[in-house]
């Protein structure tokens, strides 16, 4: 088969793929414009795409080993089963799972297995962009519990204050702990990034996975010292100030604020460099 038809065959599957992907595609598209957890999906197909491209670039030619494999039909043809029946159920997450299980397959099917070693990483990067359906329940109780931590943080500072579920009580102000505070959206976006830091730094297995275990308690704490930042404000300026002025501001300060503090450790357990088979 010539170039020309190579490339052909190869514009004909990628037209039938969005045709076949669109309703999950269209539902992603939502999540991510309508979803505060999820606004970084766009980012996650775009990142995933070049990380397999500069895999694929940087694979030496004398390794490198296309060869198409019958087994690769099979995780596809369920993927695609899964993913049909859950569009005609409306549920559009599994749809979305097994969407990057379908391209997966394609990737064995087509490629063969060592390509689809070669891809591992930037399929299952494609995770990340699917909002998870137990994120939102779990920002109420997870934003209670840290108004909690933070409340015991200011009084350790001498400020009077008073918890009762999410409504929080200063001597100048009454001010509710929302599920905005609970955190989740820099823990998720957080987790995402770290998956890619992690993939892209040479070091050993158990420091890549102390890297990456590391993300949940720093986002974490980064989190409770954001809302008792909040409270301190509030308690001086107001509850406008706190709530209203300083809540946004304070969002990008500490998620940026943990992300400094990754990098640091990345550097304190020996993954420094990037890996020179990507770059």
């Amino acid at each position: 088969m010539n170039r020309r038809a190579v490339i052909a065959s190869a514009a004909l599957i990628g037209v039938l793929l969005l045709a076949l992907f669109y309703p999950a595609l269209r539902w992603l598209v939502s999540e991510w414009l309508g979803n505060d957890y999820y606004s970084h999906g766009f980012l996650v197909p775009v990142i995933s795409a070049g990380v397999a491209w500069r895999l694929w670039v940087k694979w030496p030619a004398d390794s490198r080993r296309v060869k198409a494999t019958t087994v690769g039909l099979l995780p596809t043809v369920l993927a695609l089963g899964v993913y049909l029946y859950a569009l005609l159920e409306r549920a559009y997450f599994v749809a979305a799972l097994a969407m990057i299980v379908l391209i997966a397959g394609l990737v064995w099917y087509l490629l063969g297995t060592a390509a689809l070693r070669l891809l591992a990483f930037p399929l299952l990067f494609l995770l990340f962009m699917a909002p998870l359906p137990f994120v939102e329940p779990l920002s109420v109780p997870l934003a209670q519990l840290t108004g909690v931590i933070a409340a015991g943080v200011v009084r350790l500072l001498g400020v009077p204050i008073i918890v009762d579920g999410a409504q929080v009580t200063l001597p100048n102000a009454h001010l509710v702990v929302g599920a905005q505070c609970s955190g989740l959206r820099s823990i998720v976006s957080l987790l995402t990034l770290v998956a890619l830091v992690v993939f892209l730094v040479q070091g050993t297995w158990w420091r890549k996975s102390l890297l990456a275990l590391s993300s949940i308690p720093i986002a974490t704490l980064g989190n409770v010292l954001r809302v008792a930042s909040l409270l301190g404000v509030a308690h001086v300026w107001g509850a406008d100030a706190g709530f209203k002025y300083y809540h946004d501001y304070s969002s990008i300060v500490f998620f940026l604020s943990a992300l400094v503090l990754l990098l640091l450790f990345s550097r304190g357990i020996g993954c420094r460099e990037i890996r020179d088979d990507i770059f």
